[in-house]
């Protein structure tokens, strides 16, 4: 009887021993669902990052930036969310109109598709907007811009340049782009640099008015971008775009990267472009 009921103690003693274990694995569990709840939620509500894939903000933005997108100043929508899981739904919590010159990030409108895309807003409810002979119009209006000529940019791995206008710089292998550069001011003020890199179909549109609860966007990069402009079929916006497709406004450049970098730590210092950290894009 005491042989047994020392066994019987052995077993309690080696099934308590268990326990503390199970129960810091389950709580270091919930720590880490939590954590990931947090950080989805202020991604979702608060703010995100946002990478640069293409050109068609450029010279603002160059791909290889990264961006603080803010997700609150419109309010919320079916877009807020990082992860975009829910269908169209009308309305937004707390629902703003944004402002001429705003840089957002716009859910792209083809069924399926989960990319956003970076653009600016240059058309509000109400307005007709047009382009004419590369110029931007609105409400019948040409929109003031002024010819800053062209501009060298640094070539790199993130900006490559066709082959007739990479050029060296006095320093020997330091390539060069060369893009004309116009200043916009819209109405109400904002000002913007944008590119007019050669002559295209979207240099001159059909008058457009904005329905009500949409915005009409454009990328900087004014002959490379699909843009409220073009049409869904070719990758464009088809049009003004509903406000609750807008998931944020984009703030500033946090940093930017060439592009260059390898599974080599000593290339990740060099490859980080000068002079980009904490461009305002406001």
């Amino acid at each position: 009887m005491a042989r047994a009921g020392a066994n019987s103690s052995i077993g309690a003693m080696t099934d308590s021993s268990k326990t503390p274990g199970r129960t810091n694995r389950i709580a270091e569990l919930r720590n880490l669902a939590g954590l990931a709840l947090l950080v989805i939620g202020v991604h979702s509500l608060v703010a995100k990052p946002f990478y640069i894939p293409s050109e068609s903000m450029m010279p603002g933005l160059l791909v290889g930036d990264r961006l603080l997108v803010s997700k609150y100043p419109y309010g919320w929508s079916y877009a807020s969310p990082s992860f975009h899981l829910l269908p169209f739904v009308h309305g937004r919590l707390f629902g703003r109109i944004p402002e001429r010159g705003d840089v957002v990030i716009v859910s792209r409108p083809q069924p399926g598709s989960r990319e956003d895309l970076i653009k600016r807003v240059v058309g509000l409810p109400g307005d007709t907007v047009q382009m004419v002979g590369g110029h931007l119009w609105l409400n019948g209006k040409p929109v003031p811009t002024l010819d800053l000529g062209y501009r060298r940019f640094r070539a790199d791995s993130n900006l490559r340049c066709a082959p007739n206008d990479a050029r060296p710089r006095p320093e020997p292998g330091q390539p060069s782009c060369g893009f004309r550069v116009l200043r916009e001011t819209l109405p109400g003020g904002r000002s913007y640099e944008v590119l007019d890199l050669y002559p295209s179909r979207q240099d001159d549109t059909a008058p457009y008015r904005v329905p009500a609860g949409h915005v009409f966007l454009m990328g900087d990069n004014r002959d490379n971008s699909a843009d409220s402009r073009s049409p869904r079929a070719s990758g464009g916006l088809g049009g003004a775009v509903p406000v609750e497709a807008i998931g944020g406004r984009a703030e500033f450049v946090t940093f930017s990267l060439k592009g260059e970098a390898t599974w080599n730590p000593a290339t990740w210092l060099s490859d980080f472009r000068s002079g980009r950290s904490g461009a305002s894009l406001r």
